[in-house]
């Protein structure tokens, strides 16, 4: 028997034997980036999770605004003394 043609029954076999594992073991979860088309994915269904509220924006009132404005004009004016 040619060895070429025992590797190729090997290599068959192999593929064979992964694919039966494979299928024995079902799907596993997709590691790294997700597709772009969501209906790509895998058909397995996602563990229910609650979602959380949205976070609402802070916003400055106009006191605060000012009061920031004064901490940073402060702060900018430190910066120009040390460095001159």
């Amino acid at each position: 028997m040619p060895t070429d043609y025992i590797v190729d029954l090997l290599v068959a076999e192999r593929d064979r034997l992964s694919r039966a594992i494979d299928a024995l073991q079902g799907p596993t979860r997709r590691r790294g980036r997700p597709p772009k088309n969501p209906l790509a994915a895998s058909s397995a269904p996602a563990p229910a999770t609650q979602a959380k509220p949205a976070r609402k924006n802070r916003t400055f009132t106009a006191a605060q605004r000012k009061q920031q404005a004064a901490r940073m004009k402060a702060y900018w004016a430190n910066k120009r003394k040390l460095n001159a």
